[in-house]
């Protein structure tokens, strides 16, 4: 029955393939759902079988890219070292590329890496030309339960702010006291220049001194808060091992992050996000045990897709990634995590990159690094040590755009004009935020480590206030296409800001965001507030009404 509707989807094709599947045969009814769904929105498929060498599967992808519209693989299967000997775990898995480490030794890596991008390259240049994930599933049911939670992501999850939040636990790098500030300013820097100013970046950082490190007893807490919330990615950056990230470091003591055994804790399957872990092994597949993405993965709360590095990962590498994902999303646009990946990629193997990020990534790498002739080669490594674990067809959220108008110096303690251009109507949200890595308070400064409870509640307190932009805010309906209202600038803010607008219907599951620069200055005896029609009262001649 399963091979009978498989022949007539390939039999059917008008043209070649755009997905090709590689999967077990007992894997295939487990697949109808997701093969119907994506057939609604115009894939077309191809199926490969499992029961072949790696070369042999490559050389089945090939036959069906000659065909000329190929985009994505997908890798059915988990790929375990006992399939080398178990016949009945090799009929359930399909085999990992291993590829050799050239960088990675060097390092204290495994000799080998398993590498999925080898499935996805054409033309034997080490750049893959495919859009390529696995989905790691054991069994029937293992894989239903991860196709499930996709067609979810897609289908029925609502859109709203969680889709314009980018969420960052950061561990302390630990190579040394002069790289580590490098890479610290790096990375705020990256972050304040790559992500647009509407998108909420929260930071949970391992470094006791910084203003973005809760209490060290509480930062395995914050970690889960900072994934249950809901966001488009999280991100993780530090150093991590197959089955947990790296403890959170004081004098003295450390304290645990995250763990394999703690995915019972992942609550976000409202608004599961997009994990990044820019960390070592924690991507380990070929493992003879799961590795903490694919239980992330796999846990009923987690992401809904995971990408990881499978043996040692270097902060050079892994920025270049980022710094091509970023790209990917915001300058791009592309529409599916297979397509982000794919560009991110081939960002990372460019050697004549464009733009002013990436360049920077390679003058201080050629500075910092101790090896600064293997460059070109760690990146290409890293094309191979990062796996996506999950549908490469997953369609990103991208909220859509409006158009914010004010003027663009204002006094503290005014009142400021604000007009959008919508989308839709529905409920407004307006805010008024510092830029990414812009602190509004000043942050405390801790000296010797001490865990008393007063400087536990301190720490807690400024991790909360650093990771708050909003100056102040305030909710609107907008009955129609056209938004006005105002916002009293607080007294205390200064500089340059942003005037933040979100709009969501949730009946129709839209959102909208925009953002618009502003600079403010100290009071002034010529200030005056706008009209007071602006002020809360009675819907307006258009269509407004304020709560």
């Amino acid at each position: 029955m399963v091979a009978s509707w498989l022949l007539i989807l390939v039999s059917a094709l008008p043209a070649g393939p755009d997905t090709v599947v590689v999967s077990p045969p007992q894997f295939l009814d487990a697949l109808r759902p997701w093969v119907a769904h994506r057939a609604a929105q115009g894939h077309r498929f191809a199926f490969v079988s499992n029961a072949g060498t790696p070369d042999q599967i490559r050389m089945a992808i090939r036959q069906h890219a000659r065909l000329g519209a190929l985009k994505y693989v997908v890798l059915v299967g988990d790929a375990e070292p006992a399939a080398r000997f178990d016949a009945a775990v090799r009929a359930r898995t399909v085999p990992a590329h291993m590829r050799k480490a050239v960088v990675d030794v060097k390092w204290g890596s495994s000799p080998t890496l398993p590498a999925d991008s080898w499935y996805a390259d054409l033309d034997d240049d080490d750049i893959p030309d495919l859009a390529i994930g696995r989905l790691p599933a054991d069994g029937p049911r293992d894989l239903a339960n991860m196709l499930a939670k996709t067609l979810a992501y897609e289908s029925t999850i609502r859109p709203g702010g969680w889709c314009h939040r980018i969420s960052f636990v950061a561990g302390l790098g630990g190579f040394g006291t002069f790289i580590d500030p490098v890479l610290e300013m790096a990375t705020r820097h990256f972050l304040s220049d790559g992500i647009p100013p509407a998108y909420d970046t929260p930071m949970t950082y391992g470094n006791w001194r910084s203003p973005y490190c809760p209490s060290p007893d509480s930062f395995h807490t914050a970690t889960l808060a900072s994934f249950n919330e809901g966001c488009l990615f999280w991100v993780y950056i530090g150093h991590g091992y197959p089955y947990q990230l790296d403890r959170m470091r004081i004098p003295g003591r450390s304290f645990h992050i995250l763990n394999t055994s703690d995915m019972y804790k992942l609550n976000a399957a409202a608004t599961p996000p997009i994990a990044i872990m820019l960390a070592c092994y924690t991507g380990a597949f070929d493992q003879p045990l799961d590795c903490l993405a694919e239980q992330m993965l796999r846990a009923p709360g987690g992401p809904v897709a995971v990408l990881a590095g499978s043996r040692v990962t270097m902060p050079y590498g892994m920025a270049v990634l980022g710094n091509g994902l970023m790209d990917a999303y915001f300058q791009h646009h592309v529409a599916t995590l297979g397509e982000a990946v794919l560009t991110a990629k081939r960002h990372v193997a460019d050697p004549n990159p464009v733009g002013t990020n990436r360049k920077l990534l390679d003058l201080m790498a050629a500075a910092l690094s101790p090896d600064a002739g293997s460059l070109a080669e760690e990146r290409a490594e890293h094309i191979a040590l990062f796996n996506l674990l999950g549908d490469p067809l997953t369609r990103l959220y991208y909220p859509q755009k409006l158009t914010v108008s004010i003027n663009s110096r204002a006094s503290a303690g005014s009142y400021l004009e604000v007009r959008a251009t919508l989308p839709f109507p529905g409920r407004c949200t307006v805010q008024l935020v510092v830029p990414h890595g812009t602190l509004r308070m000043k942050p405390p400064r801790f000296g010797a480590y001490t865990d008393a409870p007063a400087t536990r509640r301190a720490r807690n307190n400024a991790y909360v206030a650093a990771n708050d932009r909003c100056w102040t805010s305030r909710q609107v309906r907008a009955n129609g296409h056209a938004l006005l209202t105002a916002l009293q600038i607080p007294t205390a803010a200064r500089g340059r800001c942003y005037v933040v607008v979100a709009v969501e219907d949730t009946g129709q599951r839209r959102y909208a965001l925009g953002a618009a620069k502003i600079s403010i200055r100290a009071p002034s005896a010529a200030d005056r507030p706008v009209e007071a029609r602006l002020h809360d009262g009675p819907p307006t001649p258009m269509g407004l009404s304020h709560r």
